[in-house]
């Protein structure tokens, strides 16, 4: 970690450890009620520079403390290579924008929505949605110690959206069967028989939620299109979507090679726009690589530009 890193890790740690013995909360509330002071102005680090992506990987360091603390399932953080490569691929894709709207529907503690924002370097405006209360409220507080433009909304992301379509999509979506049977039934990507994937319904909610031409940028299972019910997927991008890119990603970045995902690009039509000449098939090396990280973004590239002089 560098000095500031370092520095406002342990600032967070502190209060957090202090406010756990104090109000006997578990550590991972200790760090939300820091972060809310800190905006308050109650408390403050003393850090010469605080640089946005500092702050953001501080937070999320203690965020990881709390969970390792205090363990659920449901409470899982986007890696932050993987963070990076999502807002490469978002900045590459929007590159002939000024501005670009955002939504993440599956926002969690915001890490993944956070690292693009920080990556797009003030070009973004975004929507988050979280139905967790911790989770959403570290969200809150992390995007205004950011700065980021950010409107956050607690609720069922399957549940009807009153957010308008936005130019790019991102998430690291929720894998498992979708316990709502009747909210499912409104999906066309419905299970015929028994539960449906939310994985699934997550993608068809964000195509919804997608301008014509726009893109959606999503960390799914390795397996997506080798489940049971990945005809329907396939049958339902034919009709809404085209695919861009199918990115498998290095199994050493999960702790079960079970749960590795791929990175999946999809673009929801338009006519004003073609298919693309290709779809870009591509393995991501060990990211500490560096030669073999510099061909693997040569081959986006090239696929990017011929793609897109269309």
């Amino acid at each position: 970690m560098n000095s500031s890193l370092e520095q406002l890790f342990t600032f967070i740690d502190t209060h957090a450890k202090q406010m756990q013995s104090d109000e006997n909360i578990t550590y991972i509330e200790g760090v939300l009620e820091t972060t809310e002071l800190w905006l308050d102005g109650d408390i403050s680090p003393e850090v010469n520079q605080n640089e946005k992506e500092d702050i953001r990987k501080a937070i999320q360091l203690a965020i990881l403390k709390g969970m390792k603390e205090h363990v659920q399932p449901h409470h899982q953080m986007t890696p932050d290579s993987l963070g990076l490569l999502v807002g490469y691929f978002v900045d590459l894709l929007t590159k002939n924008k000024e501005q670009v709207s955002i939504l993440d529907p599956a926002a969690g503690t915001g890490n993944l929505l956070f690292t693009v924002l920080n990556f797009l370097q003030g070009k973004a405006v975004s929507s988050a949605v979280e139905i967790d209360d911790m989770l959403i409220r570290l969200s809150a507080s992390t995007g205004d110690l950011l700065q980021h433009p950010v409107t956050l909304y607690r609720q069922d992301a399957l549940q009807p959206l009153m957010i308008d379509p936005v130019d790019v999509v991102v998430s690291d979506l929720p894998v498992g069967y979708y316990p709502d049977d009747k909210t499912a039934s409104s999906y066309e990507l419905k299970a015929k028989e028994g539960m449906s994937f939310a994985h699934h319904l997550m993608i068809e909610q964000s195509i919804r939620h997608t301008v014509d031409g726009g893109y959606l940028v999503l960390l799914v299972p390795q397996g997506i299109f080798e489940s049971n019910q990945a005809k329907e997927l396939h049958t339902y991008f034919s009709k809404h979507a085209w695919m861009q890119a199918v990115i498998q990603l290095p199994t050493n970045l999960f702790k079960n090679e079970a749960h590795a995902k791929s990175l999946l690009v999809i673009q929801k039509k338009s006519a004003d726009l073609k298919q693309p000449k290709e779809v870009l098939l591509a393995k991501v090396p060990n990211m500490s690589n560096k030669e073999a990280m510099s061909l693997f973004f040569e081959k986006v590239n090239i696929w990017h530009k011929e793609n897109t002089s269309r």
